[in-house]
């Protein structure tokens, strides 16, 4: 007789160990965890989320396939890049399975852009982003001062890039103020001091321009002058402000923003001062164009002089001769109506002994009395023998008789 099967309950159809959901779960978790300790993947970011926990959560894909990924808080912090959907990235950790979905997943340590370094991507990603808000614009760069009275210098007070910058300032021009912000120039919180030493600066008492510097290093070392925070800074700077990180080769986010950039510390001081000795240059070529200015405004004086004095003299002239032709006319005019005109034609003029009352009747004399009567060439003293009154009409007549000269007296 054929055997009959016992049913196990503990076993499946075919024989094989019956597990729970939980226990599968756990065996695969074991086995992809203790066969999979480290992976590195190469994929496409895609269904990008980042909760408020801080945590990130991805997918990796390519062409055929993707896998689940997470970043933890902590390491999400470290990175220096933005990450975006469909940005192509290497990512390093552990494999994993989700128990409560059944799902595997990568918990990334570490991530890499391909192609492309974290910071080259993220110095491309800032720049990006500042030149869409306007923080580059050209318009918005103002001019240096050209004598400034007061400059501070956010920088490491023991770094070499000051040392060049006060050496060379000290060569050129000894009239400006410097004053120094400290600041860490990397590492740690450096961005954040550099801002903060930067809003310090702006609010000097004085101060006419901001230099932010340090010397050259890598782009690790030059890193805090690419952050955001930095940038922000410059930008809400009332004073205007010059870059100068690093060597000529060096170009960060600070030195894309600031009013002016200069390639080194030591050109930093060149462009911050003016040269005393090509300022006395200009001050003698001045001094000389302001005595030939002088000169020549006084050589147009004198001859506009000579000419008004010339016009002047001419005028009077011509207004002397119009004063003396019109005298001469008036004089013409008085002498044809003056009385002496008609004793030149014969008649004569009779006076009262008063020698101011005119005789114009024989009624206003009588014998006696004296006489005077003017004649165009001398005067007749007559004594009144006897009169004639006239009518209306008729003209006075007065009969003299000279009075005697001393001889016939005698």
């Amino acid at each position: 007789m054929a055997s009959i099967p016992v049913f196990d309950p503990s076993l499946g159809s075919r024989g094989e160990p019956l597990l729970t959901v939980s226990e599968l779960t756990a065996l695969i978790k074991d086995t992809l965890e203790s066969g999979f300790p480290e992976v590195a993947v190469l994929g496409e970011v895609s269904n990008l989320s980042r909760p408020r926990s801080g945590h990130v959560y991805f997918c990796l894909k390519d062409n055929s396939a993707q896998i689940r990924a997470v970043l933890w808080r902590s390491d999400a912090q470290r990175l220096v890049f933005d990450l975006t959907d469909g940005l192509a990235v290497r990512a390093s950790g552990v494999l994993t399975v989700y128990a409560t979905r059944g799902d595997y997943q990568v918990i990334v340590r570490k991530l890499e852009p391909e192609g492309v370094g974290p910071l080259e991507l993220a110095f491309r990603q800032t720049v990006a982003r500042l030149t869409a808000e306007g923080l580059f614009d050209k318009t918005r760069k103002r001019p240096l001062p050209r004598y400034p009275r007061r400059i501070v210098v956010v920088t490491s007070p023991s770094g070499a890039a000051i040392r060049d910058l006060l050496q060379v300032m000290g060569r050129r021009w000894l009239a400006t103020e410097i004053l120094i912000a400290p600041t860490k120039v990397q590492g740690p919180g450096a961005a954040e001091e550099v801002a903060a030493a930067i809003a310090l600066a702006d609010r000097v008492s004085g101060a006419d321009l901001i230099v932010v510097t340090r010397g050259g290093g890598s782009l690790e070392d030059l890193w805090a002058f690419n952050e955001e925070i930095v940038a922000r800074a410059i930008f809400a700077s009332k004073l205007p402000v010059i870059s100068a990180i690093g060597h000529e080769i060096d170009l960060t986010v600070a030195d894309l923003v600031a009013d002016h950039r200069a390639l080194t510390p030591s050109e930093a001081g060149e462009i911050c001062v003016p040269d005393a000795a090509e300022v006395r240059i200009r001050l003698d070529h001045l001094r000389a164009r302001l005595a030939r200015a002088l000169d020549n405004h006084l050589e147009r004086a004198r001859s506009a002089l000579d000419s008004l004095r010339d016009r002047a003299d001419r005028a009077i002239r011509r207004a002397l001769d119009r004063r003396r032709q019109d005298l001469a006319r008036l004089a013409a005019q008085l002498e044809a109506l003056s009385p002496l005109a008609v004793l030149a034609r014969g008649y004569s003029l009779t006076l009262l002994a008063d020698g101011a009352t005119v005789l114009r009747s024989a009624d206003t004399v009588g014998p006696g009395d004296v006489i005077q009567t003017y004649l165009a060439a001398g005067t007749v003293l007559s004594r009144v023998e006897s009169t004639t009154p006239g009518s209306d009409r008729s003209v006075g007549l007065a009969v003299t008789r000279p009075e005697p000269r001393d001889k016939d007296r005698l």
